[in-house]
This record gives structure tokens, C-alpha cells and sequence, in this order.
């Protein structure tokens, strides 16, 4: 099973994300997300969203917090996802070569072409919620068949 991170950078009430629009492949393409990428052989999740946020975005995170976890299933294969985000972080932003970085205000990212079961979570962190969320959520392509926030 393969496993990856995600970051919301944080900045004067907005949400640095990522509009995917670089790579001809890519299940990700023409959405919005947060930075982030692949644990790598023997990384933990800690370093793993530090390294990626460094190499997608050139800002170096001090602190970062772990906020969920996602289940993602798409089209039967089940992937992990550790949701982070951070407002401890320093440097100049470099372009990414997976797509455009934007800071986003926060009562405007819901509008956003995001994955329609990112709403569930993406609310809580929009909302300040502190608490830590577990989501399964279930897809056949594109579209959302089943989703679950474990207790």
C-alpha cells in the first residue's frame, strides 16, 4: 500500500494550494490541492511532508502539525494520506513543476475545483477544527461513491 502527505501552508488567513496542470499524467490534474507527495522508503510522515514542501514549494517548515488521515480508495486500490499543516514556515516560494502555487482565501477554497470528498476535511481545517479526523473516502474515477469519518 502506498502512502503520502499533504500540507495546508497557512498565511494571513489563506491556504497556499496547488492547482495541478503541469504533467500529462496525473490523477490529480485540473484540481486544486495542497503540497505535498510519496513517503519514501524508510521516511516517516514528518519528514516526508518537510522534504516535499521544500522541494514543491522553497519554504522551509519549522513546525508542522498532523491534523488527519485519509483512506483513499480509487478504483479499488487503497492509499493512505497524512494531512498536515503548518504556519511555522520561512523562505522565498519557487514555481513548482507540478503546477501553479497560489494562496487562497480560505472562504474561497470550497469553490475551487477540489476532490469533492476534500470538502469534508478541508472544512474542518477551514473552521479551525483541532480535532484529529480520520476519513475513508471511496471513489470510481472521478466521482465519490462512499465516505465515512471514523469516530
Amino acid at each position: 500500500m502506498k502512502s503520502y502527505t499533504v500540507c495546508y501552508l497557512i498565511k494571513d488567513d489563506k491556504f497556499l494550494m496547488l492547482y495541478r496542470n503541469k504533467k500529462e499524467v496525473d490523477i490529480n490534474k485540473g484540481k486544486w490541492i495542497g503540497v505535498g507527495g510519496k513517503i519514501e522508503e524508510g521516511e516517516s510522515p514528518h519528514v516526508s511532508i518537510t522534504r516535499e514542501v521544500k522541494e514543491e514549494t522553497g519554504y522551509t517548515m519549522e513546525k508542522c502539525i498532523l491534523r488527519g488521515m485519509l483512506i483513499f480508495v480509487y478504483n479499488g486500490n487503497t492509499e493512505y494520506i497524512y494531512v498536515f499543516t503548518s504556519e511555522d514556515f520561512y523562505g522565498e516560494m519557487i514555481e513548482c513543476d507540478e503546477g501553479e502555487l497560489k494562496y487562497i482565501p480560505k472562504d474561497e477554497i470550497l469553490n475551487l475545483n477540489i476532490w469533492e470528498g476534500d470538502k469534508y476535511f478541508l472544512e474542518e481545517l477551514i473552521k479551525g477544527n483541532k480535532e484529529f479526523f480520520v476519513y475513508r473516502m471511496e471513489y470510481e474515477n472521478d466521482k465519490l461513491i462512499k465516505v465515512d469519518k471514523e469516530q
